[in-house]
């Protein structure tokens, strides 16, 4: 009787992580502030077993790992018309009389910015 037996068994794991941060600011009656955080991670694990013996048995094991993380964040300053338009807003809103000279000043500045 002439029994075979062989088992090998391959591993191999991979894991690489890369982060990318850039943070630009812009200075006019503008400010913008950026902030880009990207943070990958992948690991992957393989296994194979093979056992043979006139019957064959075969496992396979995989294992796959993604992990994806993205942080946004957006600031934006506004200055001149839309902080007035604001406090327009917030004024006819608590009914407190307003003055004809701001309210000119308003007008104009919401025409020449097309709000």
């Amino acid at each position: 009787m002439h029994t075979r037996t062989h088992a090998h068994t391959r591993t191999h794991t991979r894991t690489h992580a890369h982060t990318r941060t850039h943070a630009h600011t812009h200075a006019q009656t503008r400010t913008h502030a950026h902030t880009h955080t990207r943070t990958h991670t992948r690991a992957r694990t393989h296994t194979r077993a093979h056992t043979h013996t006139r019957t064959h048995a075969h496992a396979h094991t995989h294992t796959r790992t993604h992990t994806h993380t993205h942080t946004h964040t957006h600031t934006y300053m506004h200055t001149c018309c839309h902080l007035h338009y604001f406090v327009y807003s917030c004024l006819l809103y608590l009914s407190i009389p307003i003055y004809s000279n701001f309210f000119i000043k308003l007008q104009k500045c919401m025409y020449d910015f097309n709000i």
